[in-house]
């Protein structure tokens, strides 16, 4: 007898943990999608079937806590939301799912919403009636349930045929895919669909035969199904995370196991420990939150340690054989110079050299653009600032000549000795350091004239690595959209019944928002705003949201285009009353002066209190801003279309 009694005690305390944890994973895969791909109709109905599924989950962990069975009454009923909502849930994710297929049905959409009207009204008897379930509470560990009512068994037959429904949806859909990738993620949804199902399942069992189930069994079922439910809403969250996301495959598959580690894993070693730690303080000898207090933290740091020991094998799992390529990048990001970081290094070199020559007062130059600018300073700034001034690029690249650590040879350029930096490879003047000192400069030994050296050494080899990832990042955003196109072109899955052009090529419709010169595009229009070739004859006018005020606008295309700038000047323009000189309203200032309204860039410049090269500049970044707007009124078109094609399609 005390066998079985242990027995059930463990069996009890595993189920509580399981339940504790479902909970958590549950309501973590909800946030992560909603997070992460909530554009997606597929998403949002995924999202909406795991809120359902935590609401029994939680009610469960609830439930632990309640010992008499009439203080269960309101739980119980507040559990039959998901209950109830769970197989409406189901059919509507089906139907997301056959819709990404292009297999898009009015009625299906119409049985949706009808079987989440059922769900409701089946919620709302259980409320308050006795049709479906007796108010009476069958009080057990984990089998705290209402009994079945004398109409019990119409849910019952209702929540099965609608999963039935929803199940044969993802079959076809499974059935329509072409590709083998595509079709082993819809394999993995149709091996995981019946996960939402388990977790309301026992319920139903409960309901209709409490008392014929020994409490044994009743708890390995629970046992059992907990665990299948959170291995499978795992792998259904994972399929999902896929669809509608333009991200590479090892982008999203990082994305979601970082996400599990970092969060439902970590969460999950808490509530053991939570849940473990007040069974073993007796052993102990010491007070409960001791015990949980260094439990906790102890077992934190130690998950930590553990994740970054594993961190190889995840690497693994994820990448395979990109392994070598991403380590290159991983490791060209950790040693990346950002101008903070030429900065500081710049400026530790002037220091040292300044202190070694007894200089009051030195810069280091850097040339950009035909321009030389300050990169650091050492003394007075005005001094660096007005040998800048003084300086032409010029004149300084035939002074400096060539190099020496004698001073004495230095070029002098005013009151500065100046010392030329050139690439190391080519010989090509990058910028030059210079010096100053009203005395002279003290004699220095064949040790501070190599030291000399290695400073200069150092300085060209920054200030030219420092060129050449400029041009390197400079490519990388000019081929951003190029890449960017090709994951769209890859996340576009072909699928039966799919529009293929005649070499069978599956047909990836193209918009201008996706072209990689899309804001010059913008800017061309915008520079012909009051007519021109640039805005007759832009490839705006293929925008859907072009196409959409032709009527408003006497079928005139140039007007529609141009309805459509104004509109989207309007969605970057700020809050409250227009200020010329706050900075929140520069880029609607900037595009609405020069190009609305036509002024010249000086005036501009000069209305705005900015020079003429800070305007070009924060141009630039004003007609991006403009173009991101146009291009997220253009996807909204898009996601309404989808929406008004899976209200409109054929029947299923």
């Amino acid at each position: 007898m005390s066998d079985g009694i242990t027995i059930f005690n463990v069996l009890n305390l595993l189920n509580l943990v399981l339940a504790s944890i479902n909970l958590l994973l549950t309501f973590s895969l909800f946030v992560y999608i909603v997070t992460h791909n909530l554009r997606h109709s597929l998403a949002r109905a995924f999202a909406l079937l795991l809120a359902f599924v935590a609401i029994v989950f939680g009610v469960d962990v609830v439930l632990s806590r309640v010992t008499e069975p009439q203080a269960a009454t309101l739980w119980l009923k507040l559990q039959w939301v998901g209950i109830a909502l769970v197989p409406a849930a189901y059919l509507h994710f089906s139907d997301a799912l056959l819709r990404t297929t292009g297999a898009a049905s009015r009625n299906r959409r119409l049985a949706v919403m009808g079987a989440y009207a059922v769900g409701v009204t089946f919620f709302v008897l259980v409320v308050t009636t006795h049709l479906i379930v007796d108010q009476a509470v069958v009080y057990a560990p984990w089998a705290t349930q209402f009994t079945a009512g004398p109409y019990f068994w119409v849910f019952v037959l209702y929540f099965f045929v609608i999963s039935a429904w929803g199940f044969a949806n993802t079959l076809w859909a499974r059935q329509r895919t072409l590709t083998s990738t595509s079709r082993r993620r819809m394999t993995y949804l149709v091996v995981t669909f019946a996960a939402p199902g388990m977790a309301v399942y026992p319920y139903l069992l409960l309901a209709s035969l409490p008392a014929r189930l020994p409490p044994l069994v009743l708890m390995g079922i629970l046992l059992v199904g907990n665990v299948g439910v959170a291995a499978m809403l795992v792998v259904m969250t994972y399929s999902v995370a896929y669809h509608g996301a333009l991200a590479p495959d090892r982008v999203v598959k990082h994305s979601l196991l970082t996400y599990l580690v970092r969060g439902p894993l970590l969460g999950m070693f808490v509530i053991v420990l939570t849940l473990v730690v007040p069974r073993v303080e007796m052993l102990l000898g010491l007070p409960r939150e001791t015990v949980l207090i260094f439990a906790i933290v102890g077992g934190i740091v130690f998950f930590q340690a553990l994740v970054q020991f594993l961190q190889p094998a995840f690497d693994y799992l994820i990448y395979q054989k990109d392994r070598d390529e991403l380590r290159f990048w991983r490791q060209f990001s950790d040693r990346l110079l950002t101008s903070s970081d030429l900065r500081q290094l710049m400026e530790n070199i002037l220091t040292a050299l300044c202190d070694l020559l007894r200089a009051e007062h030195g810069c280091v130059l850097v040339l950009q653009n035909s321009r030389l600018t300050v990169e650091t300073f050492s003394g007075d700034r005005d001094v660096a600032e007005a040998f800048v001034s003084a300086c032409d690029p010029a004149d300084l690249a035939r002074l400096c000549v060539e190099e020496s650590d004698d001073l004495a040879s230095w070029p002098v350029v005013g009151d500065m000795r100046v010392y030329p930096l050139r690439s190391p490879e080519g010989g090509a003047l990058l910028g030059a350091l210079a010096v100053c000192q009203n005395g002279e400069f003290p004699v220095l030994s064949d040790r501070e004239r190599q030291l000399i050296r290695q400073l200069v050494a150092q300085a060209e080899i920054a200030i030219e690595d420092r060129r050449l990832q400029q041009h390197l990042l400079l490519l990388l955003r000019r081929l951003t959209p190029q890449v960017e196109n090709i994951q769209r072109w890859r996340s576009a899955v072909p699928y039966a019944g799919s529009i293929m052009s005649p070499n069978g090529v599956h047909v990836v419709e193209e918009s201008p928002i996706f072209a990689p010169n899309f804001p010059q595009m913008v800017k061309d229009a915008l520079s012909h705003y009051w007519g021109g070739p640039r805005l007759t004859r832009s490839p705006l006018l293929h925008l859907e949201v072009v196409r959409r005020r032709l009527a408003e606008h006497d079928n005139n295309p140039a007007k529609a285009l141009r309805a459509v700038l104004i509109e989207a000047l309007e969605i970057i323009k700020p809050d409250g009353e227009r200020q010329l000189l706050a900075q929140d309203w520069l880029f609607y200032n900037i595009l609405e002066l020069k190009y609305i309204k036509g002024y010249r860039a000086k005036d501009v410049a000069r209305r705005l209190a900015i020079s003429e090269s800070d305007l070009y500049r924060k141009q630039r970044a004003a007609i991006e801003e403009l173009a991101r707007a146009i291009a997220a009124m253009e996807r909204a078109i898009t996601e309404q279309e989808e929406v008004h094609h899976g209200h409109s399609g054929g029947s299923s």
